[in-house]
């Protein structure tokens, strides 16, 4: 394969892996649609789903987003009673944010709505195809 050939495959593939990008977030907004959340806010219920109650700075590195914008978002989820903020017993000047029973509630709820999302959009992949694809996904995201 030449360099025109090369370029001409790698603008196909990354126009479609965008293609597939836009169908996901489309999707995702539509599976969150019922609870009037939106992706950010999701992704944070789900970090402190899955690592229990945290400081603001350690939620921002695990959404990869600024500190001031996870104040925003942990702002909005408490507005809504999904998180709360309470002194850290470890250190009684920083604040731990924490699910609150409806944020856990509101966040296992979206984890088997995505869940069911997956499968469907995923799902006519077989089984080899699906491990391959998530082996290439792996390596691209890190």
């Amino acid at each position: 394969m030449d360099a025109d050939e090369r370029e001409a495959h790698e603008e196909s593939l990354a126009e479609l892996f965008w293609a597939v990008a836009r169908r996901l977030r489309h999707q995702s907004r539509q599976t969150l649609e019922p609870w009037e959340i939106n992706p950010g806010h999701a992704r944070a219920l789900a970090v402190l789903g899955r690592h229990g109650p945290m400081r603001l700075s350690a939620l921002a590195d695990h959404l990869h987003i600024a500190p001031r914008s996870t104040t925003e978002v942990v702002d909005g989820l408490e507005e809504r009673g999904l998180v709360a903020r309470h002194p850290d017993p470890a250190d009684r000047r920083a604040t731990l944010v924490t699910l609150t029973d409806e944020g856990t509630r509101i966040g296992a709820a979206i984890r088997a709505a995505r869940t069911a999302e997956a499968d469907r959009f995923f799902g006519h992949l077989s089984p080899a195809d699906h491990a391959h694809l998530t082996r290439i996904l792996r390596t691209l995201r890190d």
